[in-house]
């Protein structure tokens, strides 16, 4: 059922267990990843996520639910204000 306390949006958790495995939830789109790199846009603001031998094992975007497998070695978040803004590059919009 809807939380409509919270304006209809998910709640966003994450949880990480020995930087080997992270569960995430109100995660919205999956934007891109790698084995070092993955790039989630989150109710929170966008999240980049680097390590190694990174591995997206669970991807439910209808719940929106990710579980992540790897070496992780950071969390970075910066705000989805300008998400979409024609002519800026993605990496321009995440380090402003």
């Amino acid at each position: 059922m809807e939380d409509l306390n919270n304006g209809g949006k998910r709640p966003h958790k994450l949880m990480l267990t020995g930087r080997r495995t992270c569960a995430l939830t109100g995660v919205n789109d999956v934007l891109s990843f790698d084995v070092n790199e993955i790039l989630l846009e989150t109710e929170q603001g966008m999240l980049m996520i680097r390590g190694g031998e990174l591995h997206v094992s669970r991807l439910s975007l209808d719940k929106g639910e990710v579980d992540i497998d790897g070496r992780i070695d950071s969390f970075t978040y910066s705000e989805t204000a300008g998400y979409g803004t024609k002519g800026e590059s993605l990496l321009a919009r995440l380090f402003k």
